[in-house]
């Protein structure tokens, strides 16, 4: 289960969250390009500030969830521009958008990118998994030697890695201080301009092409485990129960997160199974108003199935979404999923149940 404790890593966020930093401007698949240092030198990486149309095919492929694990970065020093000693350092995480990310809001700047070995997670998931922290942190500075390469003491990490770094010991074993930009790389060059981040810098939104870029990472992830039970209830339950699972699937992983701040109630559970609720309803009247006259008992049954299946569905794949947000907590998540699942559960056994009844009744002649 992927609720709350894991981040979903496709987030749009990383397209502009600061210090998802710069890569190499070759291919992907090439390795980045190293300074031939001389004897005793620092080694560094360049990066450019342009994206090419091959880094955006890989943005594509990331979205999609292609090679997933694959989309990263050379972890060490990149040099962007032509640095001098007193140019600022910035730290990112090694996930190629957050990369792409601060490498293009710093079009036109010189500049360090000291990036960490996350793995190809992005900063903030990185953060609450622990490898972009104060450990990763310390060796790279290390490792890179950048107390030799910077005259200054300063290094800028991007906001959202806030919850994996002890500044106060980052300080005490590196003699660097720590010092927070704004939550979008697109606004550094004001954040440099002024040396401070204002309330709109440090505000964390969840806008609707933020909410829209998640929606194919969640198709390509549910898809494959849900297309099987599709085609098996279209030749065993008829279209309305095949088109009732594609419903679910579709509720919950595409009309959810566009329909997210606009559902009552606070809980993605609950705004889960109202969303849940309004897709079921025209499948729950559809056996009520197939035949015309009086209605059987065996209809009112169907139409419940429905009602039973689809919102707990909905909501179950409504969850998902609370790795993605940051008006989610760690603990109020668990709290939720302690909450409603069973519920969900409890809905989901129960409609089985229904349908197996009523199906044996069928066979039994009592339609």
């Amino acid at each position: 289960m992927r609720k709350g404790s894991e981040c979903q890593c496709n987030l749009r966020q990383d397209d502009a969250i600061a210090g998802c930093g710069p890569r190499d401007p070759a291919s992907r698949d090439d390795p980045p390009k190293r300074e031939s240092p001389t004897a005793g030198t620092p080694t560094t990486m360049r990066a450019t500030s342009i994206i090419t149309l091959a880094d955006r095919w890989d943005h594509f492929l990331a979205r999609w969830g292609v090679n997933r694990m694959g989309h990263k970065v050379a972890p060490g020093l990149h040099v962007l521009g032509s640095p001098t000693p007193a140019s600022p350092v910035f730290v990112t995480a090694n996930y190629t958008l957050s990369f792409d990310a601060l490498r293009s809001a710093l079009a036109g700047m010189d500049a360090y990118l000291l990036v960490l070995d996350t793995h190809g997670i992005n900063v903030w998931c990185a953060a609450g998994k622990g490898t972009f922290g104060t450990e990763e942190l310390v060796r790279r500075v290390e490792a890179t030697r950048l107390r030799e390469v910077v005259s200054h003491r300063v290094l800028i990490l991007p906001q959202l890695g806030a919850p994996g770094v002890a500044a106060h010991d980052v300080k005490k074993r590196t003699s660097f201080r720590v010092e927070y930009g704004p939550v979008r790389a697109g606004d550094l060059p004001e954040y440099l301009r002024l040396r401070q981040a204002g309330k709109e810098m440090r505000r964390v939104r969840f806008s609707l092409s933020d909410r829209l870029v998640l929606i194919p990472i969640e198709l390509v992830h549910i898809l494959p485990r849900m297309s099987p039970l599709v085609v098996l209830l279209f030749f065993f339950g008829g279209t309305l129960a095949s088109a009732g699972a594609l419903s679910v699937i579709l509720a919950g992983t595409v009309l959810f997160p566009i329909l997210l701040p606009w559902l009552p109630t606070h809980n993605f559970s609950t705004k889960g199974f109202v969303l849940g609720g309004l897709v079921a309803l025209p499948f729950a009247l559809a056996p009520l108003l197939r035949h015309g006259g009086s209605i059987s008992w065996l209809q009112v049954g169907s139409a419940l199935v429905y009602l039973l299946v689809i919102p707990p569905g909905v909501a179950y794949l409504g969850l998902n979404f609370t790795g993605a947000t940051t008006f989610t907590s760690r603990t109020g998540v668990r709290r939720e999923i302690f909450t409603y699942v069973p519920v969900m559960a409890w809905m989901g056994a129960t409609g089985l149940g229904l349908t197996l009844l009523l199906t044996a009744m069928r066979w039994l002649g009592g339609a």
